[in-house]
């Protein structure tokens, strides 16, 4: 796979540590950044918990849920490879300083409105779409960012550490929230995340900008969003795993609508209940994050493997009729649902070369995270009107339906076969090496 040519601009630096789970960390520059982001991802999931649970407060209704997630990421299906090319255009470090800034100017005024007491749904829509703007700059950045701090030989090594850093603030930011929610209301919450983006700003004005690794900006010119399109077309180890991960992304990962659904519909719990759901499937997501790192590359054959396997689990657990069951199942679905993030997202990064980074991840993020405004709606009118089991049934089955069509369409254009056994369950082995690396 490639590595580019830009890899060149980087400066000669000492050699990078030999690969261990946690060797990003002995980089000074990314420390500051995953410390920074730790702080933000925790007040960022006690948002998410909060809105979901103040707009099902509001309006009673599954549906208004997946609204305001669609309006969230529906600016990134409409913008996103806008926004990769501002991200290859600009310097990354002072576009993420601002980024971060007005995310959490969102927050606070989405707190000022509901502290004061005078928040309505049309409130949260319109901060979810604002928030959703800003997010299509910032996603790309900070995704390309990363290797701009630890260099091309801990890229794997450092996707999958800001996975287990986002899951570890996953566990820790829905039991908050739903503390918070049950003892003074969703507002202290919108307020605590809109004060977490002082510390990744914090982080990254401490930089030290010598120590980057940096990309030689792009400059502006006709034609760059579809070269950004035409480079991704013609290399089957980008463009099926964004695939994939469109499919998983549109209709597996709808959670805040299917288990909202849950606990009011089917297990009658409250936002305690729903932060320990979320919590559930942060430390599966966490613990398959800490794999991730400790495994260091990315093989198409255990994308497809846990993008089959998550979506198989989804459908299994919709039928649990146990409460304990069914949220101990949640771990084995966060661990296979980040696995295939991780691998989808670190594959693509050491397969794209450094100028075009931030629109090929720019498109991975508006496939991912872009087809939410699409499923999410259909998912919460389908789990409204049949219920949260079927609701999340169908995400399951039709997650399933893609990962076994991209295993067939790897195995034939990818010139790979697919084998099924018993030690190694599902597996793409190549016929020649065209993608053996890949694989």
């Amino acid at each position: 796979m490639s590595t580019g040519s830009g890899a060149d601009s980087a400066p000669d630096h000492t050699p990078a540590p030999k690969n261990s789970m946690f060797s990003s960390l002995k980089v000074r520059n990314y420390r500051l950044f995953a410390t920074g982001q730790v702080v933000s991802n925790t007040g960022t999931w006690m948002q998410r918990i909060a809105q979901d649970w103040l707009v099902l407060s509001l309006t009673g209704s599954a549906s208004a849920v997946g609204i305001t997630i669609a309006l969230q990421f529906l600016p990134m299906l409409l913008f996103g490879l806008y926004g990769g090319v501002l991200a290859d255009r600009l310097p990354k470090r002072p576009l993420l300083i601002g980024t971060q800034t007005a995310m959490g100017l969102t927050g606070l005024a989405l707190a000022a409105l509901t502290l004061a007491g005078h928040v309505q749904v049309w409130h949260v829509y319109l901060a979810a779409f604002l928030l959703g703007l800003v997010t299509v700059v910032d996603n790309p950045a900070r995704q390309t960012f990363v290797s701009e701090m630890v260099g091309p030989a801990q890229v794997a090594n450092a996707v999958s550490l800001n996975s287990a850093n986002f899951q570890s603030a996953r566990l820790v930011g829905p039991a908050l929230a739903g503390v918070l929610i049950t003892a003074v209301g969703s507002g202290w919450a919108f307020l605590l995340n809109g004060l977490s983006f002082a510390a990744p700003v914090a982080g990254l004005l401490m930089m030290r900008v010598h120590e980057l690794y940096p990309v030689r900006p792009r400059p502006r010119a006709k034609g760059q969003l579809r070269e950004g399109l035409r480079y991704v077309a013609g290399r089957p180890e980008l463009i099926w795993p964004i695939v994939l991960v469109g499919f998983i992304g549109t209709f597996g990962f709808n959670f805040p609508i299917w288990l909202s659904a849950y606990v009011s519909d089917v297990f009658h719990g409250d936002a305690g209940t729903y932060g320990l759901f979320n919590t559930l499937i942060a430390a599966g997501s966490l613990a398959g994050a800490l794999l991730a790192a400790r495994r260091g590359h990315s093989r198409l054959r255990l994308l497809v493997a846990a993008a089959a396997l998550f979506s198989a689990l989804l459908v299994v657990t919709a039928f649990v009729p146990d409460f304990w069951l069914f949220a101990a199942l949640l771990v084995p679905i966060g661990m296979f649902g980040l696995t295939v993030n991780v691998t989808a997202n670190s594959s693509v990064q050491m397969a794209t070369d450094p100028e075009m980074r931030g629109r090929v991840m720019a498109l991975f993020m508006m496939v991912f995270t872009g087809g939410t405004p699409l499923g999410a709606p259909l998912v919460g009118w389908i789990t409204d009107t049949y219920g949260a089991r079927i609701g999340m049934a169908t995400g399951g089955l039709i997650s399933l339906a893609g990962a076994l069509t991209i295993a067939v369409i790897l195995s034939r254009v990818g010139n790979l076969r697919l084998r099924v056994s018993r030690h190694h369950g599902l597996a793409l082995v190549p016929r020649t090496p065209t993608l053996a690396r890949a694989a």
